[in-house]
């Protein structure tokens, strides 16, 4: 098994490069995704968010409310380490049974947003990061997501630097184009994961 971290600051297209490695035969393993089935109703976890923050992160319907539950956090540290502490290990659980289930000859592809903040290079037999200046990542931000300047140049600021990502990059996928320009390089990473995974793998017993 090949273990990739992918990682790329926000309105870099992480997540097109993530599509375009699935459907080359990656089994992807999407944070964002278990980070959001952990808390779903019924789950350990909402019940765990709902004892630290209170009722109020609850929508009308039960389930979290997380435009609220951002505005608490993100406006204190202490609190956002807390939330961290109750998702995180939970995140990593399910990651590691997502793993586990690929199949010892499987290129597992972890899609992690925060992966350089949060020290997880280490994790992985190699990191992709999918790179774009900060300029294209605000025009994406402001023009495909249609989010407020000031909010889209918040999210960005909130993460690693563009400079700290590629401190711990393997291999870069240059995304500051178009999206056409885009696929090629996808696949040349591709080519160059399955080409480590092969060479990673037992030659097996040659005496038959």
């Amino acid at each position: 098994m090949l273990k990739v971290g992918l990682t790329g600051g926000i309105g870099a297209g992480k997540s097109e490069v993530s599509r375009l490695l699935a459907g080359y035969g990656a089994i992807v393993v999407d944070a964002d995704r278990i980070a959001r089935e952990v808390v779903e109703p019924g789950t350990p976890g909402l019940a765990a968010v709902v004892a630290a923050f209170g009722e109020e992160v609850l929508t009308p319907e039960g389930t979290l409310d997380r435009p609220k539950l951002g505005s608490i956090v993100f406006a204190d540290q202490e609190k956002l380490r807390t939330l961290n502490a109750i998702v995180h290990p939970l995140v990593g659980a399910r990651s590691a049974e997502l793993e586990a289930a690929a199949g010892p000859d499987a290129i597992v592809v972890h899609d992690v947003p925060l992966l350089t903040e949060n020290g997880l290079a280490p994790l992985y037999d190699l990191v992709v990061v999918v790179d774009a200046a900060p300029s294209t990542q605000l025009t994406r931000l402001t023009g495909l997501r249609a989010m407020a300047e000031e909010e889209a140049r918040a999210r960005m600021a909130a993460q690693a630097t563009r400079e700290q990502r590629l401190a711990v990059a393997t291999l870069v996928i240059d995304n500051d184009g178009p999206l056409d320009a885009l696929e090629p390089q996808v696949r040349t990473v591709w080519e160059e994961l399955t080409a480590r995974a092969s060479a990673a793998r037992p030659t097996g017993d040659a005496t038959a």
